[in-house]
């Protein structure tokens, strides 16, 4: 795992080979920052990462100056991992919970400007999360969600889809708030 942007960029970290978790590759990661440099000033981003992993991603997004992010995942190795990462790197907008994720958007009330969920790509529970984000409220204006999932699965039939990018097996859909 390593990071591709910001303050971090060049870090190589290596997670316990017994995390139960697929990160999402360099290759995809990259092409995710790039389309998000072009939409949103990532210094001015309140981030929430569902099903964070190893960190992946929030670590990227702390690399790059976001405000804060919230990273959740119930697996209390990943949790462990990604606490014990920020602060021997000294990152201080990064907040690890331990929790379901499903349990946790149904209690949360704090709006995000950018949600991003990597869940377990064999989750049948995977279209409910756009729908408890916006039935729950919990991105600001112009805020985005971002879902990783299998190239194949298919989220266009949320009514706030905007957008599918494909990186081989992996994709991610975007939504956004209709006005």
């Amino acid at each position: 795992m390593r990071i591709i942007g910001g303050k971090l960029k060049g870090i190589r970290f290596n997670p316990p080979k017994n995390l139960p978790v697929r990160p999402t590759t360099d290759m995809a990661k990259e092409a995710l920052f790039n389309i998000l440099q072009n939409q949103i000033d990532i210094d001015f981003i309140k981030v929430l990462d569902l099903f964070s992993g190893t960190g992946n991603i929030s670590l990227e997004f702390a690399s790059r100056n976001a405000i804060s992010i919230t990273s959740v995942d119930k697996n209390f190795g990943c949790f462990n991992y990604l606490k014990k990462i920020a602060e021997e790197q000294k990152i201080d907008n990064l907040n690890a919970i331990k929790a379901d994720v499903f349990k946790f958007l149904n209690e949360e009330t704090e709006k995000f400007d950018l949600i991003f969920a990597d869940p377990p790509y064999d989750l049948n529970r995977i279209p409910e999360i756009a729908t408890i984000v916006f039935e729950k409220d919990l991105l600001n204006e112009n805020g985005i969600l971002i879902i990783e999932h299998q190239s194949m699965q298919d989220l266009s039939n949320h009514p706030n889809f905007t957008d599918k990018r494909v990186y081989g097996y992996s994709a991610f859909s975007f939504f956004k708030l209709k006005p």
